[in-house]
């Protein structure tokens, strides 16, 4: 799928897409999302899928962005991806108004705890967790979701929230993004507003 470039976007929020690993397929939700939104979407892909070095997959994030035009943005992440999100804001990764964390991998099977920040990120954000999901016990979501500031939403059974769970299209997840974006353009609008009442002011 050819997704044009950020600039050809409007105002609006945009979207980027960080799949975990091997890739999210052509029925992930995470690949329906970017079609939904098409001319407002990216996508990070990795030099390889099928191997979880954390660095190499934030460095990727950080070349994406990079040399990007500047505008509101909400990053959706899943699984692996998740955690390389966040490598990547904790690394100084700029363009990202918001993110939306879903399954999140455990650091601990990883053995990237130690990467990971234990305090909150520089962004607003919010976790996405299921009860059943094989990659990371309930338990350890909701304390991340802590460490890191993000509002937590409870999926119940939902496994690792993906095809073999049952969440090719995923309705539920595209309205958790789409109503970030609205906070985002909200939040936007809103530091126009008040910047041009100061300079209005001075």
């Amino acid at each position: 799928m050819t997704v044009a470039p950020w600039s050809a976007c409007g105002g609006s929020a945009r979207v980027l897409i960080v799949p975990g690993l091997y890739d999210s397929g052509p029925d992930h939700w995470q690949t329906l999302l970017q079609q939904h939104h098409h001319r407002r979407a990216l996508r990070v892909r990795q030099h390889d899928w099928s191997v979880p070095d954390l660095e190499a997959w934030a460095d990727r994030i950080l070349e994406t962005l990079r040399g990007e035009p500047r505008g509101p943005c909400v990053a959706v992440a899943h699984s692996f991806g998740c955690l390389a999100l966040v490598r990547a804001l904790l690394r100084g990764a700029t363009g990202i108004d918001a993110a939306v964390l879903v399954a999140p991998a455990d650091p601990l099977k990883f053995g990237v705890g130690e990467l990971l920040p234990c305090q909150p990120l520089p962004i607003s954000s919010t976790l996405v967790a299921s009860r059943t999901d094989p990659w990371l016990p309930f338990g350890s979501a909701v304390n991340w979701s802590r460490a890191w500031g993000s509002a937590l939403i409870d999926l119940g059974d939902a496994g690792h929230v993906n095809q073999d769970s049952g969440h090719g299209p995923w309705p539920q997840g595209k309205l958790i993004v789409e109503r970030e974006i609205q906070r985002v353009n909200r939040r936007r609008r809103l530091a126009g507003v008040h910047g041009r009442e100061s300079l209005i002011a001075a």
